[in-house]
């Protein structure tokens, strides 16, 4: 029970020292769609609006817990976080095989984050310019729609072992606008797998992805590069965890930055050497340089 009790009480500090969880829905065509965000403590101008999208099957409430070091590092920055929340708990993103009613139904999801982003330029004075996305497996794939299909609305996406979809599965029209893009997958990764394939977990089906290489040339040949990326190792902060970080990057002058964090041995997870979450906020940021 103490032990309850002192979790409450941090919760209840961080909370108020980094403003109050708000939810909120949008009507888009039938249907009201909703969402979580960190209400400001303070008011907020020309501040950079970043969706955090849960993966198949989950909320934009367990995404809100799931990123606690990202809130608690971005207390003091001019960002709001927004956690929303797929139709029944899934996305309408590229992948035509997907088994969900939110493919099935063909739920407009262009429609409602450009609701979402006229919603925070309203109410909170977010800059139209410095909207970006993050997202986890289904959230990720999410990520790739966003930036195929309305890319003049988003700055730039990081998409979370997700691969794109292959082409016999893409049900997206791509307008082919590059953007800046990290990706992060991991090699042993059963469900989307690095060498890419069909996805399936139990009777929800997705189809066939391509291999991240694949995926991180798609984004980094239509920025315009061309050649070897550049390879660093990052720091093996956690030796005991079986998993190493290679980062590759594309980065020039006048041309979006397209970035791959290799995760070896990383399978449907989250490494422990880096959060995911805050590196890509930091990539967000080298994205408004």
């Amino acid at each position: 029970m103490k032990t309850l009790k002192a979790i409450c009480f941090l919760l209840a500090c961080f909370f108020t020292a980094n403003g109050q969880v708000a939810s909120d829905s949008i009507k888009v065509e039938d249907n009201y769609r909703s969402f979580q965000f960190m209400k400001p403590a303070s008011a907020l101008t020309n501040a950079s609006l970043v969706f955090v999208l849960h993966g198949s099957g989950g909320s934009g409430e367990e995404m809100m817990k799931a990123t606690p070091g990202l809130l608690k590092t971005t207390a003091d920055e001019n960002v709001i976080f927004v956690y929303a929340d797929g139709y029944k708990n899934y996305w309408n993103e590229c992948r035509k095989a997907a088994s969900s009613l939110a493919n099935k139904l063909n739920i407009n999801e262009e429609a409602f984050f450009s609701g979402m982003i006229d919603y925070f330029a309203t109410n909170y004075h977010i800059n139209k310019s410095k909207v970006f996305a993050v997202g986890t497996s289904g959230g990720g794939h999410m990520c790739y729609k966003l930036a195929m299909t309305m890319p003049k609305k988003l700055r730039a996406i990081t998409a979370i072992i997700a691969n794109l979809p292959d082409t016999d599965n893409m049900d997206c029209v791509d307008v082919k606008v590059a953007i800046p893009v990290m990706i992060v997958n991991g090699t042993a990764d059963p469900l989307n797998k690095y060498e890419g394939g069909m996805m399936q977990s139990g009777n929800f089906i997705m189809g066939n992805v391509r291999s991240t290489d694949r995926t991180f040339h798609y984004w980094s040949e239509l920025a315009g590069y061309r050649g070897e990326p550049i390879k660093t190792a990052l720091p093996d902060k956690d030796p005991n965890d079986g998993k190493t970080i290679e980062r590759y990057t594309f980065k020039e002058k006048g041309k979006p930055e397209v970035t791959l964090l290799k995760v070896i041995g990383g399978k449907h997870d989250y490494p422990n050497d880096i959060d995911v979450h805050v590196e890509a906020w930091e990539f967000f940021k080298r994205q408004m340089e």
